[in-house]
Parts: structure tokens; C-alpha cells; sequence
């Protein structure tokens, strides 16, 4: 088997597109894998996530997109990363079976978040259950503390952890808290953690304490964009990536100011890229026509460094 590529830079945190009447629309990933690749220069995904809306569908579902993700990103993507979180131990485990299965790259589990972990020993201990059944799989713990309410500390997760999950390769580091982020770069610079940030709008922020590359939905319809913001930082040309962070945050900050969550971000894939993402599932509830119109218009106002 080849080497691995180490996982670094964008990873589209991937829609899972649906019918109008709410099935799972299987027939356009192929499509989906080559507009992230050839438009986007996005090689590596993230399935069955937030943005995936991963929580709301079924084990069979979820079994499917990760297959059909594998399948069409054969010699097309170098990461296909599936989250295999749920609330319940058992069905975490069948779906890290089955990603190693069909030979995903990598697996990623949530905290759970009904019954909630309370210390970082219960924590590691669902992890470890998760990771065992993938002995082979590299494994990343998916921390989003404003969705789960699980906030125990990544810095204090870490301590030991490679010892209790030998397969262990880092965090999607999805919160506001950089001082923990930073503080988990700095102790752990020797394991060679991948500290993927999950905060779009605060990315360039991450880069520049060490994050090695970031997790998100705008990477979908922006990657190219975010892409040339990473280019000028590595350069070093601060001034120029600060362009790229705060044209983005702009956008952002319009459409969370409208209501932005994971219905709208499909409506925004669906006009950038022309791949039919189709609606939510309930307990969302579609974009409306008067989002749509407003974030497409201002999506198309901005004007970036490299469009001169």
C-alpha cells in the first residue's frame, strides 16, 4: 500500500445532497468530487459531518455516502476522511468497521452529546471503543463544543492519549478558543498532530499559531479562494492573506447576520457550483428564496485580490 500523504491545507467538509423529497441523492457525487477538485483545488474531505448533516441520517445512509465518497475519490482525492460519531457506542463502532472496510483514509468521531461525557477519562474511553474497531484507520476526535456542550479541554485530552489510541493523528478543531488550540500545538509539536482549525471565518487566526491546515463548509464553494490565502501566508505575505480573511469573513458575516446554517450553505453550493444539493432534512427547513438572492448577490459584489 502507498504511503500516506500527510493531511494538510483545505478539507471540504462535505453537503450530502438530497432529492426534493428528502432521500439521499447519490447520483451527483461523482460530479461533486470533480467541481472540489478541478474548481476548487480541494483534495480531501470530510464526510457525513455538521455540514453532512451526518446526526440526521441513518446507518445505512451513512454507510452509503462514505462508500460512494470512497469509490468516486479513488485517484481523484488523497483524504477522504469519514466521521463515524453517534450517540450510541455500538453504531459508532459498526460505522468505524465499515470505513475501514471500504478502505476510507481516515475516521473522526464526535463527542456524544445526549448523554454527555463529564471528564476527559469517560471521553477517551467512547474514543478508544470507536478506534478499536479500525485498528488500521487513522483517527481524529471531532471537537465542537458549541454543538455537543462537551467542553472539555483538547489540551488536556491529549495528555497520554497515543497510549490508549495508538492510531491516533490529531483534532478538527472546531472552536473559538485559540488559546487551547495554541497550547496543543506547542505541547505536542513532537507527535506530528494534525491541528485542522473548523472555523472559517478565523482561519488565517489558527495559521498563524500553527494549525496545519483547517476543516470547513466554505472550502466547498471558496476553496480556490482560501487556497490563495494559504499561499500568501506560507510566502510570507501577512497583508495579502489578510485580504483573502477578511473578504470571506465579510461574506460571512453578511449571510450569518440573514441566518446561516447548514440549509443556506446548501443553497450556496447549489448556486456556486450548479450540483443540485437539494433541501435539508427536518428538523431544518430550506433557504429561502429572499437568502438566496441576497447572499448570491453579495458573493458576486466581492471583489478579490486576484480578479483585478
Amino acid at each position: 500500500m502507498a504511503p500516506r500523504k500527510k493531511l494538510q491545507g483545505l478539507v471540504a467538509a462535505t453537503i450530502t445532497p438530497m432529492t426534493p423529497d428528502g432521500q439521499i441523492n447519490l447520483s451527483v457525487i461523482g460530479q461533486y468530487v470533480d467541481y472540489l477538485v478541478r474548481e476548487q483545488n480541494v483534495k480531501n474531505v470530510f464526510v457525513n459531518g455538521t455540514t453532512g448533516e451526518g446526526l440526521s441520517l441513518n446507518i445505512q445512509e451513512r454507510k452509503q455516502l462514505a462508500e460512494e465518497w470512497v469509490c468516486q475519490g479513488k485517484d481523484k482525492l488523497d483524504h477522504v476522511i469519514i466521521h463515524v460519531g453517534a450517540l450510541s457506542l455500538p453504531e459508532s463502532q459498526e460505522l468505524a468497521r465499515h470505513a475501514a472496510a471500504i478502505g476510507a483514509s481516515a475516521i473522526a468521531v464526535i463527542a456524544p452529546f445526549f448523554f454527555k461525557p463529564t471528564n476527559k477519562h469517560e471521553l477517551i474511553a467512547f474514543l478508544q471503543k470507536v478506534a478499536s474497531e479500525a485498528p488500521t484507520v487513522p483517527f481524529y476526535y471531532y471537537h465542537i463544543p458549541p454543538l455537543t456542550g462537551v467542553k472539555i479541554r483538547v489540551e488536556e485530552l491529549l495528555d497520554g492519549i497515543k497510549e490508549q489510541i495508538p492510531t491516533f493523528q490529531g483534532v478538527k478543531f472546531s472552536d473559538t478558543d485559540l488559546l487551547d488550540l495554541a497550547q496543543c500545538i506547542n505541547k505536542n509539536e513532537r507527535e506530528q498532530f494534525a491541528f485542522l482549525y473548523g472555523v472559517d471565518e478565523q482561519l488565517l487566526s489558527a495559521l498563524a499559531i500553527g494549525a496545519n491546515g483547517a476543516v470547513g463548509s466554505t472550502y466547498n464553494y471558496l476553496g480556490r479562494k482560501t487556497n490563495l490565502m494559504l499561499q500568501a501566508f506560507a510566502k510570507p505575505d501577512l497583508a495579502l492573506a489578510q485580504k483573502y480573511q477578511f473578504l470571506t469573513g465579510e461574506f460571512l458575516n453578511f449571510v450569518i447576520k440573514l441566518g446561516f446554517g447548514v440549509a443556506q450553505t446548501k443553497a450556496v453550493m447549489t448556486f456556486v457550483s450548479g450540483i443540485p444539493m437539494g433541501p435539508p432534512r427536518l428538523p431544518l427547513v430550506d433557504a429561502s428564496e429572499e437568502f438566496i438572492v441576497k447572499a448570491k448577490a453579495k458573493l458576486d459584489s466581492i471583489v478579490w485580490p486576484d480578479s483585478n
